[in-house]
């Protein structure tokens, strides 16, 4: 079911258009309820699973605390941040396109059957921190105890996301079922072809533009060519992990020191995620622009971007987990609404095919950057210290 998941909105979005003269208003406020119930869940659960995913991050760096690590770990950083800060400027640009869309008609406003919402027991920014501080003591002071932990905790989260995954398009639903009623969805469904371009182009030609920089040792055409099976699968399966054979495969292709493509590549598949750092900024200044809603000042973004990357650290590898973890920071930092965040998380799932495909493509893209990055290094003789750990 994961991979059909665009598919599986895209159907639901159609017949909610179709049946909705035929479902009685109980039906549809219930539907709304259904949404806002499972948003009130997903957000009540996304500390812990905030906190898990880092610890056992931070586990796994502090276990492997090598400079060679810590080195794949800033460069990341430093990627994700770069191209979510220019994912700014071209949000800026969407954010002028004619997107308001027609406000609700006077005295018509859906209201839910029902409206339960949990109580937020921790901050999820406290939530990150705690997970990176407490892994990277934990690691210090016992290691196998804390590696035990971080196990479990992954264990029971994979469980929670992949049943988020099965609510999803319930909790798409019920939020199409509104904007069904409040006569927007067609708008939205139109508007927001060009916007999926925009995302595209800017993604591959980014991308694009890194092969260009750091050609390898095969050239701009051939590193493209040798990554184009890899992409391929990542636009077929929705999933970075599963193109990873791939992925390493291609990587060594364009490689002078195949054993860097093969630590890189493992080590980043989850976590360099350049087809997010554009396509979930853009897509929110759109929907910011869609609901009226003020445009972020550089100052605010800035404080966004912080947090975006950090999260980014706490991605789990199922279709969708890209956005579901992204949720509260979208709520916290850019004021999204239950509406908005419906809207956006159906955006990214009817759009994975091609986010997963720029991410594939990104990290082919990072394992060459990191390879020059260490010949820059070995020329300043800082090299050898970090290719006796490899």
């Amino acid at each position: 079911m994961f991979f059909k998941m665009p598919f599986v909105l895209l159907a639901i979005i159609i017949a909610i258009v179709l049946l909705d003269p035929f479902m009685p208003i109980e039906f549809k406020s219930a539907c709304y309820a259904t949404s806002l119930t499972i948003k009130s869940i997903i957000v009540f659960s996304l500390p812990l699973i905030i906190f898990g995913l880092l610890f056992k991050m931070a586990v796994n760096l502090s276990k492997q605390a090598t400079q060679i690590i810590f080195l794949i770990f800033i460069a990341v950083c430093c990627s994700n941040f770069i191209s979510t800060f220019l994912s700014h400027y071209i949000g800026i640009w969407v954010y002028k396109f004619d997107l308001s869309l027609a406000q609700p008609r006077e005295g018509f406003d859906l209201e839910p059957l029902w409206y339960w919402e949990l109580p937020k027991l921790i901050a999820n920014d406290k939530a990150m921190f705690a997970g990176i501080i407490l892994g990277i003591i934990a690691a210090r002071l016992k290691g196998k105890l804390a590696q035990n932990i971080a196990d479990w905790l992954e264990s029971c989260i994979t469980k929670i996301l992949t049943s988020f995954t099965y609510l999803i398009p319930l909790f798409i639903a019920g939020f199409v079922v509104k904007m069904q009623f409040d006569g927007i969805i067609l708008q939205i469904l139109k508007e927001y072809t060009s916007i999926f371009a925009i995302v595209a182009v800017a993604q591959f030609s980014y991308i694009g533009l890194a092969y260009f920089i750091f050609p390898g040792s095969q050239g701009f055409i051939k590193s493209l060519k040798n990554m184009l099976p890899a992409a391929i699968c990542g636009f077929s399966t929705m999933s970075s992990a599963a193109s990873m054979p791939l992925t390493i495969m291609g990587a060594e292709s364009n490689a002078h020191n195949k054993d860097l493509a093969r630590s890189v590549i493992p080590a980043t598949v989850n976590i360099h995620l350049v087809g997010d750092c554009f396509a979930i900024p853009i897509f929110a200044y759109a929907v910011l622009k869609n609901f009226n809603m003020t445009e972020p000042a550089l100052l605010t973004y800035l404080i966004f971007t912080f947090y975006f990357v950090m999260s980014k650290f706490s991605v789990a590898a199922i279709p969708g987990g890209g956005i579901i973890v992204m949720l509260p920071i979208l709520e916290s930092y850019l004021g999204f609404n239950a509406e908005m965040m419906s809207l956006i998380t159906a955006l990214y799932i009817l759009f994975d095919p091609v986010i997963t495909c720029a991410n594939v493509l990104g990290n082919g893209a990072f394992a060459k950057m990191i390879e020059r990055l260490l010949a820059a290094m070995k020329k300043e003789n800082w090299y050898n210290p970090l290719r006796q750990q490899l």
